[in-house]
């Protein structure tokens, strides 16, 4: 099979005196992209300030749909300026004279061998899952070229980078210095690191469109949802007993430490809840009928928000009867890995008597497990809003 990547290439051509080039004289394959040949090459480019713009741009935008600080490499070459969760043609080529996948598909040509199409190179760019991220980005000064360093693995917190800069007759120069999140804070770092979010629709994304008056937020709209099913009947001459409907809400999740290292961003909490979200039957009969439901939806929490209680308006239950008894719950932060799920029951009441539902709460292998257990429906009870810790997390509930 055909392979066309980069890390060799970029390898060699970034620093050509001390380079190191894999490549053989006839053949077309290279070693898989690499994130530090990918920085030596971003370091390599004849950036200006319209460049700093568009990642500046890029990363907002992202930033703004509840994604992290990002600028994935299939935004960077299909729609410059672009952010993750932003729709196709948001920003456009126009509105950059010379964006940044310009720079690089003049960088391509100038030294990829003969053999190697430069637009397979850029497909292949796109296709894979690299990305700029650009922490505290917010706090750019508008005028300050970035150091541009890599994740280099391994829960690492330090590396090295490329500090870029013009001089006063125009001149881009690259220094090499060390780099830890301390730099970051002060001034602007992009990092080459592989995207974990992009493929999930974070919680902020609706509630942003909410306020736009075009999304209701619940968690019915997230990946994964499969609703309650009415089983309830009433016999002929009898009156259907008077229980209560209210909503579980989800108000505010504080973070009390970040998961990954400053290199790999922020953190991505998987919130899921399992119930018999509706039910009102009266017979174990009913119950067998019934589907339970699962609310499974992710919150991203940038790193700078660690310790601070970030509101949300979130739907656990969207029908907490009377009948509830006990919730399964799991929070997790997103590694990746094989899809695998937890086992678990939800309760609820039938003539006073409590029976289990088996639910199956999906993680993947990789992920940090913050919490999980059973939630009794009087935690939720016992006043208008409850708090409490599940791990390293701390989130507060209303039960409307």
């Amino acid at each position: 099979m055909k392979r066309l990547a980069l890390a060799a290439l970029l390898l060699a051509a970034c620093t050509p005196e001390n380079a190191l080039d894999l490549r053989t004289d006839d053949t077309t394959e290279y070693e898989d992209l690499n994130l530090e040949s990918l920085a030596k090459m971003f370091a390599a480019l004849p950036i200006d300030s319209s460049h700093l713009q568009e990642v500046y741009d890029a990363v907002g935008a992202s930033s703004g749909n509840g994604y992290d600080e990002e600028y994935t490499m299939d935004r960077l070459i299909a729609d410059p300026g672009s952010g993750v969760g932003s729709s196709p043609g948001t920003r456009s080529a126009g509105n950059y004279d010379n964006p940044l996948r310009n720079l690089i598909r003049d960088y391509l040509e100038e030294n990829a061998p003969t053999k190697v199409s430069v637009e397979d190179l850029l497909e292949q760019l796109a296709r894979s899952d690299y990305q700029l991220y650009w922490p505290y980005s917010e706090d750019w000064d508008g005028i300050t070229y970035p150091i541009i360093t890599f994740d280099p693995g391994f829960g690492a917190e330090s590396n090295y980078g490329y500090a870029l800069s013009r001089l006063e007759d125009g001149t881009l120069v690259s220094d090499s210095v060390y780099v830890d999140e301390g730099v970051a804070k002060k001034r602007p770092v992009w990092v080459l690191n592989s995207n974990s979010d992009a493929a999930f629709t974070p919680l902020e994304f609706f509630s942003h469109t909410k306020a736009n008056g075009t999304e209701e937020v619940s968690g019915r709209l997230w990946p994964l949802r499969t609703g309650g099913r009415e089983t309830s009947s009433v016999p002929p001459g009898e009156t259907a007993p008077q229980l209560k409907h209210r909503r579980l809400m989800l108000k505010s999740l504080k973070m009390l430490r970040n998961y990954d290292t400053w290199f790999g961003g922020a953190s991505e909490f998987w919130i899921k809840c399992g119930s018999a979200d509706g039910f009102t039957g009266s017979t174990e009969a009913e119950l067998k009928l019934f589907t339970p439901s699962i609310t499974d939806f992710v919150v991203v929490v940038k790193r700078k928000y660690v310790g601070k209680a970030l509101p949300f308006e979130a739907i656990l239950v969207s029908d907490f009867t009377s009948q509830l008894d006990k919730l399964a719950f799991l929070v997790t932060e997103d590694d990746g890995g094989t899809r695998t799920s937890w086992k678990c029951d939800a309760t609820v009441k039938i003539q006073s008597k409590s029976y289990g539902i088996t639910l199956d709460l999906p993680y993947n292998q990789k992920d940090d497990i913050v919490w999980r257990g059973q939630l009794a429906a009087r935690f939720f009870e016992e006043e208008d809003t409850v708090r409490g810790r599940f791990g390293d997390v701390e989130i507060e509930f209303e039960l409307e």
